[in-house]
């Protein structure tokens, strides 16, 4: 899915929290970075981590890296066209369905 958004000139965008939640061994995860060559990857700072942190208050959530990343989503679904690929459906339309942006969500 990647590789195919990518050839089709896709930006993708990934949140540096959620790199982090997958980044355990750098000597192991060869598919991973490879991966991140085709992504533009979001600082995590202290603006995000606070819009995070009221999201996830709003919502009744508790991870603050699924929130950067709704947080991100919805910025690029109001810049235009936007698709969240997530693994985690009930906490993104929860987070999302708060930030009131309609995008797509993709299963993965």
């Amino acid at each position: 899915m990647l590789r195919v958004a990518a050839e089709a000139g896709s930006v993708i965008l990934v949140p540096a929290g959620a790199i982090g939640q997958a980044w355990r061994d750098g000597k192991r995860q060869a598919l991973l970075t490879r991966a991140l060559r085709h992504c533009d990857e979001l600082a995590f700072d202290g603006l995000i981590a606070r819009a995070a942190g009221l999201l996830c208050g709003q919502t009744g959530t508790a991870d603050v890296i699924d929130a950067t990343v709704a947080l991100a989503a919805a910025a690029a679904a109001r810049a235009g066209d936007a698709v969240l690929v997530t693994s985690d459906l009930d906490d993104m339309e929860r987070l999302t369905s708060a930030l009131a942006t309609r995008l797509r969500i993709e299963i993965v």
